[in-house]
């Protein structure tokens, strides 16, 4: 059975910025469910209570009953390590799965431009305090950003993330498989190869799979470049020495100058067999475009799904809207 690439959007936010350490940006939804009921929805969120001044977001979180309305907890989840350079900066798009004895998640770690973007991973017993694991769980020749954790049949896992395999093509869709969640191997070709139309012209940032019997569904989110012509400010990621000359003290709001720079950014699905070989479906998630109204008008991107008592799906969704304020909603599954 697969998913449609039909959902219908729910009115209002999930999450919303509204405190000190999310009042910048709040983007990278990840639901999990609770140990003790309801669920716990964990986002990066960057704001002028970030723990130190060059500090580019971190991981927070928010608990609800009922999967729709939530309610913010304290403090920070995860955050980034500036004695650890490929960790200094950010931590981001976490993705969370049980294990033995708690909980791991996979995350995107930043440093400096000049170092690549990776996969790193941490540990919690309790969904709130979380301790970073020693070492790198994937990387490439850059940028691997976005990972989605999914378990399979026989015990291990495998992590779908966006980035580039080689110096020679234009990225997309990658994955790699574990036996014991910790080191991983990645797998040849791309599951989705990015830039295969004008909707996708900036590449792939977030893919999650959902496996129904025999047939696999992904959803994953794509950037469509600004019209030929447009000028568009230089993103403080791109500076390595953003750290130093105070470009990220401001990083929202250089993030978000560039976010609404022209860009455009969706969320489609795709189909599969075996989860390694995939054909595009349709457009499932597309905001009404700049100057006009709703959450994701300019941006929907790096989402997250959980089954619903019924059997439908709901994906939470970061997205932005025409004032460039990013927020998470939400739709679900026809």
């Amino acid at each position: 059975m697969r998913i449609s690439d039909k959902w219908q959007k729910e009115p209002g936010t999930r999450v919303a910025p509204s405190r000190d350490l999310d009042d910048g940006k709040v983007q990278a939804p990840c639901i999990v469910r609770r140990p003790d009921g309801g669920v716990r929805l964990f986002y990066t969120g960057i704001g002028s209570g970030k723990p130190f001044p060059n500090c580019q977001g971190y991981i927070l979180s928010a608990v609800s009953d009922d999967g729709v309305t939530f309610e913010k907890e304290p403090g920070i989840r995860l955050m980034p390590q500036p004695d650890v350079l490929h960790m200094s900066l950010r931590v981001l798009a976490p993705s969370i799965v049980k294990v033995a004895n708690g909980w791991r998640m996979y995350f995107e770690s930043r440093g400096p431009a000049a170092v690549p973007c990776v996969i790193c991973s941490a540990f919690s017993s309790d969904q709130l305090n979380w301790e970073h694991e020693d070492g790198v769980r994937l990387q490439a020749w850059e940028d691997l950003g976005g990972p989605r954790y999914m378990a399979l049949p026989d015990g291990g896992g495998r992590l779908y993330c966006c980035g580039s395999l080689t110096d020679a093509d234009d990225g997309g869709v990658v994955s790699a498989t574990t036996i014991d969640g910790l080191d991983f191997e990645i797998e040849p070709a791309y599951r989705i190869t990015a830039k295969q139309n004008e909707y996708d012209s900036g590449g792939c940032t977030a893919a999650e799979v959902i496996s129904i019997g025999d047939e696999w569904s992904m959803v994953f989110s794509t950037w469509q470049d600004p019209p030929p012509g447009t000028e568009v400010p230089l993103h403080p990621c791109a500076d390595s020495d953003a750290e130093d000359n105070g470009v990220s003290a401001d990083f929202a709001a250089a993030s978000i100058a560039v976010d609404m720079a022209g860009y455009r950014s969706r969320i489609y699905m795709a189909y599969s067999s075996d989860g390694l070989v995939w054909n595009h479906g349709g457009c499932a998630i597309d905001g009404a475009g700049y100057d006009r109204d709703g959450f994701d008008a300019v941006h929907a991107e790096d989402m997250s799904v959980i089954q619903l008592d019924d059997g439908r799906y709901r994906m939470y969704i970061a997205g932005c809207d025409k004032n460039g304020r990013w927020s998470v909603g939400s739709a679900v599954s026809e």
